[in-house]
């Protein structure tokens, strides 16, 4: 058995990992030079690629849509916790981050992770097929969550600001759990299939899954790389902050590229799947990820909030509400037809630029 564990589970695969957790470790709580940022940036590549092959191996085995789910579900969770551990150490400044990264998480998949898939599967095989059945549901649970989480705050009259009461935020942060409980059961359960590729079968759908034992290694691997993501994209913060400075760019320009960064496993994913004409699969990773990141990020920060008596901003200004409208439409419009070309790819990526413009330059 431990000949074939390690026949099945390639050196470099746990390697990786190590290494890059061994550069966290160095990195923490040091003024990072060049030769440490290059080498941080460096393993963070690494475990983002050594991730994307984990969460394939357990896709295998277990079977879409849950080895998407998985996926999503790890880099959310590991997400959220890293969102706690910052609202708890700043305090009254950290009041904005959750509802800053859930924006830029929302907006960075309906436009960059959508679009960039779109035009890499439309290039190399013109026309991408998926279930309209299986995206109009996420998107519908995307765009009431976003609405309920992100818009609302400001519209609330309990409350001056864009904030809502100890009540609201509990019936929010309860509303945002039980719909995506509910969506995860009919991804997994009742309605599968509307979330599995149209008119294909995998391209290993005929080999051999791999061994359970193999599976939770992988699992193990990938929380490994997924940690070591997260905490290179923190420690790499400093070093975005001072080139933003240097640059004169807005700060939030730092909270842009760490979600940007903590996205990437996600996103070489959902690209992979793409340019393997599985672009149901692409869809599943991004709404699910968008979906994972709402559902448990409210829920979370309204309890921390409440339990230590923090100061919580969610309503999002004017020029934010009009971006987050118009990547909810533009979404919206792609996915209510079963097919896509290039043009919907390079549409989506023009409004992704101009997120970025204004996010430089507002």
């Amino acid at each position: 058995m431990n000949r074939s564990l390690f026949k099945q589970v390639p050196v470099w695969s746990v390697a990786l990992p190590v290494a890059a957790c061994l550069m966290l470790v160095l990195s923490t709580g040091r003024s990072l030079g060049w030769m440490l940022s290059s080498c941080a940036a460096v393993a963070l590549i690494a475990s983002v690629l050594v991730a994307v092959h984990h969460a394939e191996v357990i896709a295998h085995r277990v079977g879409e849509p849950f080895g998407t789910l998985v996926l999503a579900l790890a880099v959310t969770v590991i997400e959220v916790s890293l969102i706690i551990s910052m609202m708890s150490s700043t305090g009254p400044a950290g009041s904005a981050l959750a509802r800053d990264t859930v924006f830029a998480t929302v907006v960075i998949i309906c436009n960059g992770v959508v679009g960039l898939c779109l035009l890499a599967g439309s290039m190399r095989h013109h026309v991408l097929a998926f279930r309209v059945e299986g995206t109009t549901p996420a998107l519908a649970v995307l765009a009431t969550l976003t609405t309920l989480t992100l818009v609302l705050p400001t519209l609330t009259t309990t409350t001056s600001g864009p904030t809502f009461s100890s009540a609201q935020l509990v019936f929010a942060g309860v509303v945002s759990l039980v719909l995506y409980v509910v969506f995860v059961f009919v991804q997994t359960g009742r309605h599968r299939d509307f979330f599995l590729p149209e008119g294909a079968e995998s391209e290993d759908a005929h080999a051999v899954p791999p061994a359970t034992i193999v599976a939770w290694v992988s699992f193990a691997l990938l929380l490994v790389s997924l940690v070591a993501v997260v905490g290179l994209a923190k420690v790499l913060s400093p070093v975005i902050e001072r080139a933003v400075a240097s640059a004169g760019m807005p700060q939030g320009v730092v909270g842009i590229a760490i979600a940007l960064m903590v996205l990437l496993p996600e996103t070489w994913a959902a690209v992979r799947a793409a340019l393997r004409n599985r672009m149901q699969i692409s869809f599943n990773l991004a709404l699910g990820s968008a979906l994972a990141t709402i559902g448990l990020t409210i829920p979370a920060v309204a309890v921390t909030s409440i339990a230590l008596g923090l100061p919580l901003t969610l309503g999002l200004p004017p020029q934010e509400v009009a971006l987050l409208a118009l990547s909810l439409l533009l979404t919206s419009i792609t996915l209510i037809g079963s097919r896509a070309t290039v043009l919907q790819g390079a549409v989506h990526l023009v409004v992704f630029a101009v997120f970025l413009f204004l996010a430089m330059i507002p």
